[in-house]
């Protein structure tokens, strides 16, 4: 019997040794200790009847235990008094920690039913107990070199994250921080999680006796910054945060949160280039703090439009910043009597980039259109603003009477020599008939006023907004007006090259042909290395006919894309959103094609190419000169001299003459069918 009962106890503790193992019975708390006293008592109570029903219920009831009591550590139900293992008691069992643990978020969490870091999940590696070692061993998970990946096995983790409504992003840009880097490197005293965020009571940053609450983040960063700590809490910033002014910038809102790095880093906003415009300029350019604190507004713009400004915009490393003239932390009032801008001290700081400054000197505006009174903390009256003004209203009135005079002057010449060389000129040859010159007028100004009413829209502030006076309605009717006419340009076009015989035998001799490749070689090789003859061209030569084709690609393409944006809720009826993104990319860049094409391309064979300057008139009659037609089109010319030859019509000698000749490489026709 006594073997029996011998045998009996032993099972029964391999199969607790067993429980303990794999159920977790660290994480067992008062009821699972309760299911551990029976292995504690006599052996003959083990060996009463029942005794293994016991054993059933003790692994179903520790199992159970494991999963509610999961949230901390009850050390008392292994090391309490009367317990197998070594009695810990009183301090020893970790009153104070658990006592922050459960002040603090993750303990509140679980409360609610969510699932949150427990003791074993930072303590220990995967909630192996024998893992948990002393913050001073470097293997542990609390030490200061592995705290960022232990609290990144789950904020770093999206999967972790994922429904809760917190990022994984902070993790993430810890790791690109200057503490992360300097941990990595070997300092030891970089900051990591707990130094910001607490051990075991770790607070959300709304509650007021969180570290990271706004009114107390100078305090938890002066535990390693106490200096600078020191001047930002005498600043007009730390005062202001002192008194309740939530948004008055703290430590986090100018050097960044988790992200934090150093001000060379030129992935910073806190660099001499990017400081007014990535960090001061978030409070002190818009019109916020002027309503609401009478803090002066358009510090940031009056700023860039300085020289200082603007030599920071070229990439001065140099040149003064708003820390250079007002301090980094201990920036204060213009008033205080020890702020950098004070009327007293302005000499010492313009002083440290130009030795010898004068009070002359510093009287002088650092930020431009703001008042000298508000600039630099003077009351005497702004003489240089005044004078300024006056020479500033001169000048513009100036140089708009000066310009404006040349121009009309300059008109009024090209326009008398231009009409006197057109009437000096016989033009005698017809190359566009009176459709054709009515769809180029058409084309043409449909096509300007698409070009300035969608450019507006993309650029509001540029001078082409301007001139539609702000009126985004006025800009969208008239957009979509002229898009209307140009389509319809197009249809009628479809129809004059399919149902006229002008319009097809124009169309045919538009078709590209072998012969366009090998001009544009011989062309190339005449213009660029003085070989070989110039090509003789055709009724249209190759850089007619590409931007002929070019339009029409151009008109398909811009109006299908229009017509899309336009009714975007029929076509969102049987197409996705991303074709919509897709149709608009394409619409801009097309657009922006076109129109340098017709300003690089078109404009110099119509305007600046010195064979037809100032203008070529044949937009505007549709005749060209017999000397210009030869050389531009000489094969063209040729066919049609062959072509009057045959026909013995007789020409005068010399050949420019009063006589219209329309040049037609086929038999002449009405145009109409």
């Amino acid at each position: 019997m006594k073997r029996y009962v011998s045998i009996s106890v032993v099972v029964l503790f391999v199969l607790l040794g067993v429980v303990c193992q794999f159920e977790g019975a660290a994480h067992v708390q008062a009821q699972s200790a309760a299911i551990i006293e029976p292995a504690l008592q006599p052996a003959s109570a083990a060996s009463a009847p029942g005794a293994p029903d016991i054993l059933v219920d003790a692994k179903e009831a520790a199992k159970e235990a494991a999963k509610e009591n999961a949230a901390a550590l009850d050390c008392a139900g292994c090391h309490g008094a009367g317990k197998a293992l070594p009695y810990l008691g009183g301090a020893q069992f970790h009153s104070d920690a658990h006592k922050a643990y459960d002040h603090g978020f993750h303990a509140r969490a679980i409360q609610n039913g969510r699932n949150a870091a427990t003791c074993l999940d930072c303590h220990s590696v995967g909630g192996d107990m024998t893992t948990i070692l002393p913050a001073s061993d470097p293997k542990s998970t609390i030490s200061r070199t592995n705290i960022a990946k232990t609290c990144g096995s789950c904020h770093g983790s999206s999967s972790v994250m994922g429904g809760t409504g917190i990022s994984n992003r902070p993790f993430v840009s810890y790791q690109e921080s200057v503490h992360a880097r300097a941990m990595l490197h070997g300092n030891t005293k970089a900051a990591v999680c707990i130094d910001c965020h607490n051990s075991h009571d770790i607070m959300p940053a709304s509650e007021a006796d969180s570290p990271i609450f706004k009114a107390n983040v100078s305090k938890t960063c002066g535990q390693c910054h106490s200096n600078i700590a020191a001047e930002y809490d005498q600043s007009v910033h730390g005062e202001a945060v002192a008194r309740g002014v939530s948004r008055s910038p703290v430590c986090t809102d100018c050097h960044g949160i988790h992200n934090i790095k150093p001000h060379i880093d030129p992935a910073t906003a806190k660099t001499s280039q990017a400081l007014a415009t990535g960090s001061c300029s978030q409070c002190h350019e818009g019109v916020a703090l002027s309503q609401e604190f009478g803090v002066p507004s358009g510090r940031v713009t009056s700023y860039q439009d300085s020289y200082h400004g603007l030599a920071s915009k070229l990439g001065s490393k140099v040149v003064a910043n708003c820390a250079s003239c007002h301090g980094v932390h201990n920036i204060l009032p213009s008033a205080d009597s020890r702020s950098m801008v004070n009327q007293a001290n302005l000499v010492n700081t313009c002083g440290q980039c130009h030795p010898g400054a004068g009070e002359s000197f510093v009287t002088g505006k650092i930020h431009l259109n703001v008042p000298l009174a508000q600039d630099g903390g003077a009351t005497a009256k702004d003489i240089g603003g005044v004078v300024n003004a006056w020479v500033r209203w001169f000048y513009l009135w100036l140089i708009g009477v000066v310009i404006g005079g040349m121009l009309i002057h300059n008109f009024l010449v090209w326009r008398k020599k231009a009409l006197a060389k057109r009437r000096a000129e016989i033009r005698s040859i017809v190359r566009m008939t009176g459709r054709q010159r009515l769809q180029h007028v058409i084309l043409l100004t449909s096509f300007t006023v698409l070009v300035l009413t969608g450019f507006a829209l993309k650029y509001p502030d540029s001078w082409l907004a301007a001139l539609l006076v702000g009126s985004e309605s006025f800009r969208r009717i008239t957009h979509r007006v002229a898009g209307v006419i140009m389509l319809a340009a197009g249809l009628f076009h479809v129809y004059y090259i399919t149902l006229t015989t002008e319009g097809r035998r124009a169309v045919a001799d538009m078709f590209p042909r072998k012969k366009d490749i090998t001009d544009f070689i011989q062309a190339m090789r005449y213009y660029a290395m003085g070989k070989s003859s110039r090509p003789k061209f055709a009724r249209f030569n190759y850089g007619e006919k590409a931007e002929y084709w070019a339009v029409v690609w151009g008109t398909i393409i811009m109006g299908l894309t229009g017509l899309m944006v336009w009714f975007k809720v029929e076509v969102f009826a049987f197409l996705p959103r991303w074709i919509m993104d897709v149709a608009l990319a394409i619409h801009f860049y097309e657009a922006i094609l076109a129109t340098l094409a017709i300003v690089v391309w078109h404009f110099y064979n119509v305007i600046f190419d010195p064979d037809v300057y100032p203008l070529n008139w044949a937009l505007v009659d549709g005749k060209v000169s017999e000397h210009q037609f030869r050389e531009e089109h000489e094969l063209a010319y040729e066919e049609m001299m062959e072509a009057e030859r045959v026909e013995k019509t007789p020409r005068s000698d010399p050949p420019h003459t009063d006589k219209t000749v329309s040049y037609d490489p086929t038999p002449a026709s009405t145009g109409d069918d």
